[in-house]
């Protein structure tokens, strides 16, 4: 790994060198991705239910995003709360009236096996996602649903499949209506982005530009609304694909107090400004963000404000996401990193394993 590039191309035979494994390829295909976990959540066979109690989503990393980021595709549809259980504890009040998503990729996350058992004592309704691992086998063997997942990625590439997932659950426990339809165009919409914004696409597209401008700096993320779990999406997904540090908050919030942090940022580091903004975002929420891109530009390496694309909150939330997926992975290009390991976290778990 270098922090250096000889230049800043981002064609398709520079990032085939830098992604031996074709990460880009596997978010490229996020609207294929939406379409066979339609199909795959369909086969699962869930039925329908009530669940008085909302839904928890227990996940870890990349196989959480889908509770997250589905909070924000339901958008006001939805009608009970859908939370995130990060940890190896579900939410004190969850009772037998919840519904408890299971997520993990690798199916053998010790969080999640550990919120499943929790959450087979209290006697919650569950259901599964996962690619097999110690948790489907569990599953299987407690007759409790199992949503597949295409085996063969990375987790965080997974992401068109974790939040279908979780979407269908909603759907079938009573926590919101059914997406599908708004899925299906979001699925097509996301095929045009990916020829627009892939290595294949013009030199001067959005996902290209706004990596070279990110490159060499620390990215902060800032989302509002809609886009603030996505925000939280972009700071992972450049943690762990380009291998930098990068930070996310959310409007109006950081204008209450990371603000004040820009005032000294130039004497601290290079660091960039990136404001997610959404056509259907409250108007104080777009006035906010425009006067925080004229405060901190001063101290910054540079103010990024983008724009959502698309009619329905799928469609828009599911543009940004592909976007900073794709920002994510050309900054791993322009620094000469292949974006599949996750060292880090691989001797993490080794170390963890060893005290077991």
């Amino acid at each position: 790994m270098t922090e250096t590039a000889s230049h800043n191309a981002l064609d398709a035979a520079v990032v085939a060198a830098v992604d031996p494994t074709d990460q880009v390829a596997d978010t490229l295909a996020m609207g294929d991705h939406l379409r066979d976990a339609m199909w795959k959540a369909e086969s699962a066979g869930l039925g329908s239910w009530d669940s008085r109690g909302g839904l928890v989503v227990a996940g870890m990393g990349g196989s959480a995003i889908g509770g997250i980021l589905a909070r924000a595709a339901l958008a006001d549809q939805a009608g009970r709360p859908i939370l995130s259980a990060k940890g190896y504890e579900l939410p004190p009040w969850t009772t037998d009236d919840t519904t408890v998503l299971c997520a993990s990729y690798s199916g053998d996350t010790e969080e999640t096996l550990a919120c499943f058992e929790a959450a087979g004592v209290i006697g919650a309704r569950r259901v599964v996602v996962t690619s097999g691992g110690e948790l489907g086998r569990l599953a299987r063997e407690e007759g409790v649903p199992v949503i597949p997942v295409a085996g063969g990625l990375q987790p965080r590439a997974a992401v068109g499949y974790l939040l279908v997932a979780v979407l269908e659950t909603a759907a079938a426990c009573g926590v919101g209506p059914s997406l599908r339809a708004e899925l299906d165009v979001a699925a097509d919409a996301l095929d045009t982005l990916a020829g627009e914004w892939g290595p294949g696409g013009p030199d001067d597209g959005e996902a290209k530009t706004l990596a070279r401008a990110l490159h060499g700096t620390v990215p902060v993320i800032t989302g509002m609304g809609l886009t603030a779990p996505v925000a939280y999406r972009w700071k992972c997904q450049i943690n762990e694909n380009a291998e930098v540090p990068a930070f996310w908050g959310e409007l109006p919030e950081v204008d209450h107090n990371e603000i004040v942090g820009w005032s000294a940022a130039a004497s601290v580091g290079k660091l960039s400004a990136v404001l997610l903004e959404d056509c259907d975002a409250h108007p104080r929420l777009v006035h906010r963000a425009e006067l925080t891109a004229e405060l901190i530009r001063d101290q910054s390496a540079g103010v990024h404000r983008i724009q959502s694309r698309g009619e329905t909150a799928v469609e828009r939330v599911l543009s940004l996401v592909l976007l900073g997926d794709l920002v994510s992975l050309y900054l791993a290009v322009l620094r000469g990193t292949d974006p599949a390991p996750v060292d880090v976290i691989d001797r993490l778990k080794e170390r963890l394993a060893e005290g077991d």
